[in-house]
């Protein structure tokens, strides 16, 4: 098993995300937490690609 996918369980089984209960996080395979976790957390991924500055065109 993944570890991170073991991290993730864990975390979401302690505090499942709106409308989950902890035994749907349970249930879920690896491929589906992670899928879950990147899309809860996909808008702080996506900060660290982003050129802060001014720009004139």
């Amino acid at each position: 098993m993944n570890p991170n996918a073991e991290e993730v369980r864990k975390k979401y089984m302690a505090n499942p995300p709106e409308g989950m209960t902890s035994r749907d996080i349970h249930d879920m395979s690896e491929d589906e937490l992670l899928d879950i976790d990147y899309f809860l957390n996909d808008d702080d991924l996506d900060y660290e690609f982003v050129e802060v500055g001014f720009y004139i065109f």
